[in-house]
């Protein structure tokens, strides 16, 4: 096991040198620059913050520049906000942004498995029928859409819950929502399918020509092979979802990184841009590999080879 997961580390130094690499670049060809403003600045001026943090360098001097500072953890200055770090402030936003995440993760799973096991042990059933009818508009329904609709019918109109911000506990109840509902259409599915799976294997009707009761069967013979298709996709599903509160903190006006994302790269704070980045990607490598060790866990015919 250890061997597997130092491999895999190694594997992904490749990919995220990639990753930032693709970053540093995109983001210095975007039109207009992180000293652009309504007022222009005098040439004296612009050379000066230029020259402060290494504008006037060749480019490929810049992103070597910053490839060193990287590997001692060293994220850079901010171009919008003077006084701080990157560091300081992915600090100070990240634990918003994952906790949003942990509820939405949360809503997916206890939305999406019950709907998907109840689905599966009453195949072609009324409450099969609405199930799937559920995770279907679950899947065709954004969240960019979903959000706004919810926010003006229990934010606005009923003033059940706050429209914006993440003050509350309540606050918590509608961003994650939005953001869960869209994968636990998925979890549905794939919890529908694994277990229909698993229910015609033959310990199953071992199981049941023993005597276990119906409810024994489900949840301690098949749910845990049921559930292999859903463990294979959380992977993707929490990159999904920690990328999907990009929209989400814009819409709900949530001080996490990625309304602050949306904001350093209309800002063209570049530093800010490849420091969230860097995070997110780093996040869903970790995320990744815990999802295939648990994968290994519930099925061992897996191997970690």
């Amino acid at each position: 096991m250890f061997r597997f997961i130092a491999r895999r580390l190694l594997e992904t130094i490749p990919a995220l040198l990639v990753i930032v690499t693709a970053t540093f670049f995109m983001s210095r060809l975007m039109p207009g620059g992180p000293f652009t403003s309504e007022k222009a600045l005098s040439p004296e001026v612009q050379h000066n913050l230029d020259a402060f943090y290494g504008f006037d360098q060749p480019l490929y001097r810049q992103y070597f520049r910053y490839l060193g500072n990287l590997a001692q953890g060293d994220l850079g200055p901010s171009l919008n906000y003077r006084s701080r770090t990157v560091n300081e402030i992915i600090g100070e936003m990240l634990p918003t942004s994952l906790e949003l995440g942990a509820w939405a993760l949360l809503v997916a799973l206890l939305v999406g498995l019950p709907l998907g096991v109840m689905a599966a042990v009453r195949r072609n059933r009324w409450i099969d029928y609405v199930s799937s009818s559920l995770a279907l508009g679950g899947i065709c329904i954004p969240s960019f859409v979903l959000g706004p609709i919810l926010v003006l019918i229990f934010g606005i109109h009923l003033r059940v819950v706050n429209a914006s911000g993440w003050n509350e506990p309540i606050d918590r109840v509608l961003p994650a929502l939005v953001l869960g509902l869209f994968y636990a259409a998925y979890i549905a599915r794939l919890t529908r399918g694994g277990m229909i799976d698993v229910l015609s294997q033959d310990y199953i009707r071992t199981a049941r020509a023993k005597g276990a009761s119906e409810t024994r069967v489900i949840l301690k013979h098949a749910l845990r092979g049921g559930l292999a298709p859903v463990v294979s996709f959380l992977g993707p599903a929490i990159a999904g979802i920690l990328t999907g509160s990009f929209v989400i903190e814009t819409i709900f006006q949530i001080p996490g990184m990625g309304r602050e994302f949306v904001s350093s790269a209309s800002n063209r704070d570049y530093n800010l841009v490849l420091g969230t980045v860097i995070v997110y990607a780093a996040l869903v490598v970790a995320l990744n590999l815990a999802v295939d060790v648990v994968q290994v866990w519930l099925n061992p015919k897996l191997k970690f080879e």
